[in-house]
């Protein structure tokens, strides 16, 4: 928890334990103590770390769509800060909830980061040699159902655990892999830049939305942070535009369940002059308003309903294995 002294308060920056969580709140943590040890006065704040796991941390094993959802990444932290364990949480703005705990807000958002995904192949192979291999190995996607509609050819696949891992994985002579679809910005941060084969940009690939974004949050009601946050001007709101990419189910032929494949979607373009953050608010519920007009309401509810027979099918398997 934050303790105020003579010499000002010390705030706690909180987190995931993941290796990249860590170097994500602390280059936050320097940034603010830059700025401020600049004021030269003896009153200014500090800031501290804290780390910890939370649900998605702990199951490295399922596809997040049998977990629960995106709050997997934040619950834990959203409890220690309400409490007033700690005070600011620095999250992956897609891992956030659209719908915050009451009493909390966003209180700022880094400058993007390239937030395009990218295709990452083995470490001792070449774009023009996995094109050859493709045909006999799958390829992983961090974010599905995107990645699988980059090359229908290629067999669906599911990678889970840490960036490191999933690189072990693919790098391994005999793994099931031939390449990983992997967020940029999750790469560059942690020093695999030079891994990235080839970016894969709109319309090839849509990007997450808030992909590469960072995002602080704090108690609605701790105006010192939010001050702290804003008069400093340490953060700023990140861009208005929109890009949504939308996961889709659908039915493929000879086999029994839905596959979210990228076969069916809606896509759709608006333009719009953006002079805060209210216009930008209002140009990504146009553009949510007129994908659901267009089919994407159909195509959402058939997801969930994929999504709940997939969970059903997942605990029977582990009541299976736990009673062998």
């Amino acid at each position: 928890m934050s303790t105020t002294t003579s010499n000002g308060r010390t705030f706690v920056l909180a987190s995931r334990n993941s290796q990249l969580a860590q170097i994500q709140t602390n280059s936050v943590r320097d940034a603010f103590q830059s700025i401020f040890a600049a004021s030269g006065s003896e009153s200014t704040p500090k800031f501290t770390t804290a780390f910890m796991s939370t649900a998605g941390d702990k199951n490295q094993s399922q596809a997040l769509y049998l977990l629960g959802g995106k709050a997997l990444w934040t619950k834990e932290l959203e409890v220690a800060l309400k409490e007033k364990d700690v005070d600011i949480l620095v999250h992956c703005l897609k891992d956030v909830p659209t719908t915050l705990p009451e009493g909390c807000t966003i209180a700022a958002i880094l400058e993007r980061e390239d937030p395009v995904d990218s295709l990452v192949v083995k470490s001792w192979s070449t774009l023009e040699e996995f094109g050859r291999i493709a045909c006999r190995k799958r390829c992983g996607d961090e974010q599905c159902p995107q990645g699988c509609a980059v090359e229908e050819e290629l067999p669906e696949a599911e990678v889970f655990g840490l960036l490191n891992t999933r690189l072990a994985k693919l790098d391994a002579p005999d793994g099931p892999y031939a390449a990983l679809v992997l967020a940029k910005a999750g790469l560059v941060r942690l020093g695999f830049g030079d891994r990235v084969t080839a970016d894969l940009h709109p319309p090839t690939m849509f990007y997450a939305v808030s992909q590469g974004a960072l995002a602080v949050e704090v108690r609605s009601d701790d105006t010192e942070a939010i001050e702290c946050l804003a008069e400093r001007a340490c953060l700023r709101v990140l861009e208005g535009g929109c890009s949504v990419p939308v996961g889709v189910s659908t039915e493929a032929a000879g086999r029994p369940s839905q596959a979210l494949n990228g076969e069916q979607h809606v896509q759709h373009t608006i333009e719009q002059k953006v002079a805060g953050p209210e216009d930008a608010e209002e140009v990504g519920t146009k553009l949510a308003q007129v994908l659901l007009s267009s089919g994407a309401e159909k195509i959402l509810e058939d997801i969930n309903v994929e999504r709940d027979r997939r969970i059903v099918q997942a605990k029977a398997e582990d009541e299976v294995r736990a009673a062998s």
